[in-house]
């Protein structure tokens, strides 16, 4: 049985562009606010247009409103995108996308999203800690890049490891899509908030 099929980079840029978003490869600055402090990337479709778009879409929804970083792995990654609400993980966890081609590097303070299989992209995305150039091999595109705030990434608590969710290859994240914030507050209380996150042009 086959799975959904990866969303076009056409369908979601005019989802975009229906929306009054910037024009599709003008670089977005996105704010997140943090339980540890602010947070700001600069979204680059030029890197890759599928990924950023989508990304910037879940954002303009809310989706990762309210988030918790469930993966945080000193000298390598923080990672999040699966929804405090487990009924909205569930709208968007198999909504997949299309791969983008690796432009950019994974620098440290690069963000990419996390992935099992090609054509599996969806909603969890990560920021490299450090320079983690092997991902790019492995089709990890990155689409954005921390240009603020990369000491509150590096302050993001980091004391559960892979324990509370693990990744998407060698974690188990049932709970946290099935049960969301109720299960990771419960048995991971000390994890980071992304409390909000907003979008607009940068340099505005």
């Amino acid at each position: 049985m086959t799975g959904p099929r990866p969303a076009s980079a056409g369908a979601l840029v005019s989802l975009l562009l229906a929306a009054g978003c910037a024009a599709p490869d003008e670089t977005r600055l996105v704010r997140l606010e943090t339980s540890k402090g602010a947070i700001a990337i600069a979204v680059h479709p030029a890197w890759a247009p599928i990924g950023a778009a989508r990304f910037l879409e879940l954002v303009e929804s809310g989706y990762y409103d309210d988030a918790r970083f469930h993966r945080v792995v000193p000298g390598f990654i923080v990672q999040w995108g699966l929804a405090g609400d487990p009924a909205l993980t569930a709208a968007w966890h198999e909504r997949f996308l299309a791969d983008d081609p690796v432009v950019a590097s994974n620098t440290r303070g690069r963000v990419a999203y996390a992935f099992t299989e090609p054509g599996t992209r969806s909603t969890q995305v990560f920021i490299s800690l450090a320079d983690n150039v092997r991902l790019d091999s492995a089709g990890f595109a990155p689409f954005g890049e921390v240009v603020e705030g990369m000491e509150v990434v590096d302050a993001l608590y980091s004391g559960y490891g892979e324990t509370s969710g693990g990744g998407l290859r060698r974690g188990d994240q049932r709970r946290i899509v099935e049960e969301g914030n109720a299960y990771l507050d419960g048995a991971f209380p000390r994890l980071d908030r992304l409390i909000a996150a907003r979008a607009d042009r940068a340099g505005s």
